[in-house]
């Protein structure tokens, strides 16, 4: 069979084209895989270290921080009972709002009280006449005792009876001051400054002084009491570290007190501990501490459930990290240590608290460590690592 010349074309010779023009794209895909698997040297597939930033523990005075759960109390604090009868006319606060020494709280229907000094004023003013009239005779019958126009027994009894009309004046006179003290008991008044609580009677209620009804309750907030209960073995261990040197307290012995809020940040004013109980509570084996701080801003209320760090002294010989360099976890805190060999390993530790941006670790370090403090996040347990200089470490 012969194929057609006039342009036409071999099938055959077509094919044969195409695989030869295709023939150098096969060749350099199949150059191409061998290359991505052979091994061209020794480190090849090896990551390098990672390159971190180290700082070496060193031993220094660090502040001895004590960190304990506490509860606030108010500094002073009153309950407002009735010190008079009388269905209650008017509630004169609002519940909840701060309130002056002295203020008015309550107004307790006061006419039976009005009517009650009156009626002592009456009784005062007919002993008046009373003792009036008797000094009147006892001066008449003086002068005619003198001329024996008279025995000496009436002068006597007039003078007795001088004597009884002047203590009944002076007890109709104590029966007008208690009325009228018990008319100005009428309106419940505050006895400290500070913020009141919700009110415990409503308008139209029947109180009583004898049965002291409790009206409201007043707390004075600032300052407040935080009150601590550490366990009497941690307070003995602490006074052995003091008496072996072990723990530095100031010059003037004053504790500084710092609350934590709910999320761990400090309140800007920290206080001071003004008492600890010599006696230890035989139910629960703790002491009592209080701290006294300043709370202008209303922050701590009484019942409140905080947590305080005492700087008790300092450590002479402690350790201190960045808190870039604590991994704080859900159970325990930890760090990552270069060893010799220039291997990174997870450390725990335990803290203590924080000072000045660092961490104050009380166990788990000791001197001459290297800590990575920054880009220990790249790298895990085992792995080498290279230690920077710090112009050059990871930030």
């Amino acid at each position: 069979m012969r194929w057609p010349s006039n342009g036409g074309e071999n099938p055959a010779m077509r094919i044969l084209r195409c695989r030869a023009r295709a023939w150098p794209w096969w060749m350099l895909l199949t150059v191409a895989l061998a290359g991505c698997g052979r091994e061209d040297g020794p480190g090849t597939g090896q990551r390098p270290p990672v390159r971190v930033e180290v700082e070496t523990v060193t031993a220094q005075a660090v502040p001895n921080l004590v960190e304990l759960p506490g509860r606030v109390e108010a500094a002073r604090s009153a309950e407002v009972r009735a010190r008079a009868d009388g269905i209650v006319e008017r509630q004169l606060y609002v519940d909840g709002t701060d309130v002056a020494a002295n203020a008015p709280l309550f107004r307790i229907d006061p006419r039976d009280l009005q009517a009650r000094v009156q009626q002592a004023r009456a009784s005062l003013a007919s002993a008046k006449a009373a003792r009036a009239q008797t000094a009147s005779l006892r001066a008449r019958l003086s002068t005619l005792v003198q001329r024996k126009a008279v025995s000496v027994q009436e002068y006597e009894s007039a003078q007795a009876s001088f004597r009884q009309a002047d203590a009944a004046l002076l007890e109709a006179q104590a029966a007008v001051d208690r009325a009228s003290l018990q008319l100005d008991h009428a309106t419940v008044r505050a006895p400290i400054a500070g913020r009141a609580g919700r009110a415990q009677v409503s308008e139209g209620a029947l109180v009583s002084a004898a049965g002291a009804t409790l009206m409201t309750r007043i707390d004075q907030l600032d300052p407040v009491f935080v009150i601590f209960n550490p366990s009497h073995i941690a307070m003995n261990e602490l006074e052995r570290g003091i008496a072996a040197g072990r723990v530095v307290l100031a010059d003037d012995r004053q504790v500084a007190v710092t609350i934590l809020r709910d999320d761990g940040t400090p309140i800007s004013t920290p206080g001071v501990l003004d008492f600890s109980e010599t006696a230890i509570d035989p139910a629960t084996g703790s002491r009592t501490l209080r701290a006294r701080l300043p709370n202008a801003e209303g922050r701590l209320l009484p019942g409140q459930f905080v947590r305080g760090i005492l700087a008790v002294g300092t450590v002479p010989h402690g350790i201190s990290l960045p808190e870039r360099a604590i991994q704080v976890g859900e159970d325990e805190a930890s760090v990552m240590v270069v060893n010799d060999e220039g291997i990174a390993m997870r450390r725990a530790v335990m803290l203590a608290g924080q000072s000045g941006g660092r961490w104050v670790v009380q166990s788990g370090l000791k001197p001459g460590e290297r800590v990575i403090v920054d880009g220990w996040h790249k790298i895990q347990p085992g792995q080498p690592v290279s230690v920077a200089s710090p112009k050059d470490a990871p930030r």
